[in-house]
This record gives structure tokens, C-alpha cells and sequence, in this order.
């Protein structure tokens, strides 16, 4: 069995306003893959990222 490796996780990243806006042309959500360390940051990540389905940059939020 593989041991933990430290408090540094994988984590997703997800667009807000595709989540929300149900009236949008294009179908799918904008997902990012990042890093984080649990100890420093408990609370949920939110970064300033680029949406490719809106074509802007959007609030991408830590999703489980």
C-alpha cells in the first residue's frame, strides 16, 4: 500500500458562471487541475482562470 506523500493534494478547478448560466450556447464547464497544500489553505481555492466556453476570464472555484 502506497504511503500518503504530505499534506499537498490535487484539487479541481471549475467555472462559476458555466455552472450557473443554464442558457449558455456552448454545452460543458471549463475544469482546471491544480495543486494545493491542506495545512496553509483548509478553505476552498478560488483562482482567476480562463474560461474557454465563455471567452473571458472567470472565477474557477475548488470543486470535490
Amino acid at each position: 500500500m502506497a504511503k500518503n506523500k504530505g499534506p499537498r493534494i490535487v484539487v479541481t478547478l471549475e467555472c462559476i458562471e458555466c455552472r450557473k448560466n443554464e442558457n449558455k450556447r456552448s454545452i460543458g464547464v471549463s475544469r482546471y487541475f491544480s495543486s494545493k497544500n491542506r495545512r496553509n489553505t483548509p478553505d476552498k481555492l478560488e483562482l482567476s482562470k480562463h474560461c474557454h466556453y465563455c471567452n473571458k476570464h472567470t472565477i474557477h472555484k475548488e470543486t470535490k
